[in-house]
């Protein structure tokens, strides 16, 4: 199947109005792309493996609007209704630029293009490898985590993830009871389940996550009864906190954003237990600082703090 692509150029200010303008002459689900921050709430949705900072926001906006190329409204007619609806907006606002490309493009099966750009790879014994790709010989003894990118985030290549595995390995012993906070696909409960955890409990904003961790725990062989996942946010809804429970956790481990975090921690020390492992990561370096006040804040003892590329691991104990 082949689609036209339409590519305007505009302001971060008109985006919404041409979405909605566009949308009028057939015009659907358009792909945005600036360099706006995320804001305060989006990044608290972030309980996902994270990014550095972009660059700063230049004021300029692309908006991306796909049509299945099926001969029912050529191309040359699709484009003139395009520019007369630019043309009626600039006439009381103003859009920037307001060009126009337009290209021809092929489907694409974009789940099953991952597979060029993921392959198998090593977190000291730990081999994490996608299901269309062969354990070695050489491979057998390690810790064989399978895992394929999906819809909900956490493959083990970021450093944020990689910080939480090792501390989650020093820590863990066969009678810990785990709550992986933002477990995405699971990585870090299953894994934890495969070090030799008792039982793991995750939470995350994302109904897809359900789906991914489900898929994950099959291909890894986990027992459902050793792995419960919550749908929501664990920091301002009672329920699922209630859900969750009250200190009965030995680690709880959260790989999310530094500002999530400082309104985690206060939250979480209710969940863990006397003596319990506090993990967090997907802290970019300059907000050590401020996840470090945080956890002392919330009286938590820090044990160790770990460092890969520009990432920040943050190990806290209740005491």
């Amino acid at each position: 199947m082949k689609w036209l692509k339409f590519r305007i150029k505009t302001i971060t200010e008109a985006e919404d109005i041409i979405i909605s303008t566009l949308y009028d002459i057939g015009l659907e689900g358009a792909q945005i792309e600036d360099k706006v921050p995320l804001s305060a709430w989006e990044k608290e949705q972030m309980f996902v493996d994270i990014l550095p900072e972009g660059p700063e926001d230049d004021g300029i906006a692309y908006l991306n609007f796909f049509v299945e190329e099926d001969g029912e409204v050529s191309a040359a007619e699709l484009l003139c209704r395009i520019h007369e609806e630019l043309d009626g907006l600039r006439e009381f606002m103003d859009i920037g630029e307001g060009t126009v490309e337009i290209a021809e493009t092929e489907d694409v099966d974009w789940i099953n293009n991952w597979k060029q750009y993921f392959h198998q790879f090593t977190i000291d014994d730990v081999l994490v490898i996608p299901s269309w790709e062969e354990v070695e010989q050489c491979d057998q003894d390690k810790i064989i985590l399978h895992i394929d990118p999906g819809t909900a985030f956490g493959t083990g290549m970021h450093d944020t993830t990689q910080l939480c595995i090792r501390q989650l390995r020093k820590y863990i012993t066969p009678e810990t009871v785990l709550l992986d906070v933002g477990t995405g696909s699971g990585i870090l409960a299953i894994l934890s389940l495969m070090f030799g955890a008792k039982k793991a409990v995750g939470t995350d904003l994302d109904p897809c996550s359900r789906e991914a961790v489900r898929e994950n725990m099959e291909a890894n062989g986990i027992a459902l009864a050793d792995f419960q996942m919550m749908i929501g946010n664990i920091i301002t809804e009672k329920e699922v906190q209630d859900r969750v429970g009250y200190g009965c956790y030995d680690i709880v481990v959260a790989n999310i954003l530094a500002e999530v975090l400082v309104s985690l921690t206060p939250v979480i020390v209710s969940q863990l237990k006397k003596g319990g492992i506090y993990i967090t990561s997907g802290i970019i370096d300059d907000k050590e600082d401020t996840v470090r006040e945080a956890v002392e804040a919330a009286g938590l003892e820090i044990l160790e703090v770990t460092y890969q590329g520009e990432w920040v691991s943050v190990t806290a104990q209740k005491n």
